[in-house]
């Protein structure tokens, strides 16, 4: 099995694990495919790339949320609310944001348009009135994404020295584990995805 999408590679896994054979690989291969799926679940969002075109519904005239936008190659609206994307924005009548690509000090993606120039997004009930198309997620993997990937994937893998979610006994008693670790979610906050409604 290959590594789908994820967000560190075998090389690096096998690293951090100090495991020198081939002998866990497929093994090891379904942890970082899995751990790369728990993180976007934890954000609410991808952190590869995809290309196509998908629709929205507009928060009102002048905002529309998207899906993470790396690149856009085109913004249309539907001038009569009947699903047919007529109406094309050129570069004046949008802006991207967030501004200068980052948020929160973090270089991100676009998130949101904001109608500026001669047009505005037809709102009409629940329609979706506007049709983005482009590359969508992430250009790249945050370095902080990566080692969270890591440190999930291990906790996967080690997962079967550890029956019934028992780590040892120390002291106290029995050692369980928690949900999610402590560090991985440090890791991933600044990354979980905000919406405005």
């Amino acid at each position: 099995m290959a590594i789908t999408n994820g967000y560190t590679n075998l090389e690096t896994i096998k690293l951090s694990l100090s495991i020198t054979d081939t002998v866990d690989d497929t093994w090891l291969e379904i942890c970082v495919t899995a751990a790369s799926r728990a993180i976007d679940n934890f954000t609410e969002r991808v952190f590869y790339t995809t290309e196509g075109s998908r629709v929205y519904i507009p928060y009102d005239n002048f905002m529309v949320e998207i899906d993470d936008l790396a690149s856009l190659t085109s913004l249309k609206t539907s001038t009569n609310v009947d699903g047919v994307f007529d109406q094309t924005w050129g570069a004046n009548d949008r802006q991207l944001e967030p501004l200068n690509g980052i948020a929160g000090g973090i270089p991100s993606p676009t998130t949101h348009i904001r109608a500026v120039g001669d047009y505005w997004f037809p709102t009409a009930g629940q329609e979706a009135t506007v049709e983005v198309t482009g590359t969508f997620g992430w250009s790249a993997v945050p370095d902080a994404v990566e080692q969270a990937c890591i440190l999930q994937a291990a906790r996967y893998f080690k997962r079967a020295d550890s029956p019934m979610g028992v780590a040892g006994f120390d002291s106290m008693g029995v050692v369980r584990l928690s949900r999610i670790d402590p560090d991985i979610a440090t890791l991933l906050e600044p990354y979980c995805r905000i919406r405005m409604a």
